[in-house]
């Protein structure tokens, strides 16, 4: 056996699953049991000053273990998956180096398929097209984009939604930029071997009614917690004058609602419905993202026992003993 077989290679641990899963609890209780660090694989938590909607985990919880790419830029500031990936392979290799097990924990699926598989070779984006595109989605209209894009690129098209703005238009833009299709291109990329071994572990609900009971019990406490909760969050974010609905950050769910809520463009009572119905949308399409991980070890998150934290121990053991 040669030192780069899978078997020398060091582990580190994908806890992946929907909203309100227990992916958070479920960490902290394996870093209680053995030295860990953990890495946020979650688009939201990397927002300073935005914890109440994004779940973060609390300041006792922080400190009770060593966290990463959490608190790492601000609100008015974009944090993109490239970046994502060359943080999270530089930081197993640093948790590593200090004795401990890195545990890459969240919810992000698209993080966790470019940290497997790799980035693919699309172009950076190019300001004068992208106005370009801004001009003509202003004039036309979201629909109108998606279908040009439905024509010069069907794939693509066809899983997105005609109002996914900016999806559809970095898709247009690419095919303007190389005379391809981005379905093309994503279809030669060829995938950058891991220096870890991964063991993918899935929190995934056996009754999906729970997991929505959990996210609307989870969203009213956001929204009634102490001092304000989500919508005196949002308040003093939006004070600060650099910050509009457009922004990544504040396109994250239940920011978004908030924002609308606070133009009052929506009551409370609707801010409450599409706050839940939005996480359940996310919660679904998650399911769909860890379902075509045909590799990854499904663990109830609703079992009581074992606790999904005693699985994914038992699974870590397993792991370091064999191959995985």
């Amino acid at each position: 056996m040669t030192n780069d077989t899978p078997a020398r290679l060091p582990l580190a641990v994908a806890i992946m699953g929907p909203t309100a899963s227990g992916k958070t609890g479920a960490a902290l209780e394996i870093a209680r049991r053995r030295p860990c660090e953990i890495i946020s694989v979650d688009s939201a938590l990397v927002y300073r000053g935005m914890d109440i909607g994004t779940a973060k985990p609390t300041p006792d919880e922080l400190a009770a273990v060593p966290h990463h790419l959490i608190d790492i830029i601000d609100p008015a500031e974009s944090y993109s998956v490239m970046q994502f990936r060359a943080d999270a392979l530089r930081l197993v290799d640093e948790i590593r180096q200090r004795g401990a097990l890195p545990l890459l924990v969240g919810g992000t699926m698209l993080y966790f398929k470019a940290l497997r598989d790799g980035l693919d070779a699309l172009p950076p984006a190019d300001p004068l097209i992208r106005a370009e595109l801004d001009r003509d989605a202003a004039e036309l209209g979201m629909p109108a984009m998606h279908a040009r894009l439905a024509t010069l690129d069907a794939p693509t098209a066809a899983r997105l939604k005609p109002n996914d703005s900016q999806r559809i238009q970095r898709a247009l833009e690419i095919i303007r930029l190389t005379g391809q299709p981005m379905s093309e291109l994503l279809a030669q990329a060829v995938p950058e071997p891991l220096p870890f071994r991964l063991l993918p572990i899935a929190l995934e609900p056996s009754d999906r009614a729970v997991l929505h009971q959990r996210i609307a019990t989870r969203f009213d406490a956001m929204l009634d917690r102490a001092n304000g909760g989500l919508l005196a969050e949002v308040r003093r974010l939006r004070t600060r004058g650099d910050l509009h609905p457009g922004l990544p950050s504040m396109r994250c769910v239940g920011y978004r609602q908030a924002w609308e809520y606070l133009d009052g463009q929506i009551d409370r009572a609707t801010l409450r419905d599409k706050g839940i119905a939005a996480t359940r949308q996310l919660a679904k399409r998650q399911l769909t993202w860890l379902r075509s991980m045909p590799d990854r070890i499904v663990i109830d998150c609703l079992a009581p026992e074992p606790a999904p934290a005693e699985r994914i121990m038992a699974e870590i053991a397993r792991w370091e003993r064999t191959d995985g």
